[in-house]
Order: C-alpha cells, then sequence, then structure tokens
C-alpha cells in the first residue's frame, strides 16, 4: 500500500507544480509549492484509497 501512496505523492506534486505554468508562473514559485503541496496530499489520500480497494 505505501507504494500507491507515494506514487499518488509524486505524480500529484509533479501536477500541482504545473499548474501555474497556465499563468506564467514557475514550478519553485510560491504558488508552484502551494499547488504541489495541495496537489500531493490529494494523490496520497487518493493512492491510499486505491492501494485500500485493490490490495
Amino acid at each position: 500500500m505505501k507504494k500507491f501512496i507515494y506514487i499518488g505523492l509524486f505524480i500529484g506534486s509533479y501536477l500541482g507544480g504545473l499548474v501555474p505554468k497556465l499563468w506564467g508562473a514557475g514550478m519553485f514559485s510560491m504558488s508552484g509549492l502551494f499547488f504541489s503541496t495541495i496537489f500531493a496530499i490529494f494523490g496520497a489520500i487518493l493512492g491510499y484509497k486505491i492501494g485500500q480497494k485493490y490490495f
């Protein structure tokens, strides 16, 4: 189950870092770090739910 949580963290963090690119900010801007954190938490929760359901 840890594997799914880590995969969710990685993918969520990466996608969250790309969101500020929509308005021209960088991945390491303050908004990039904010969205990266929010998406990483969401990805971890989603990974946990998937791991619980299938394994």
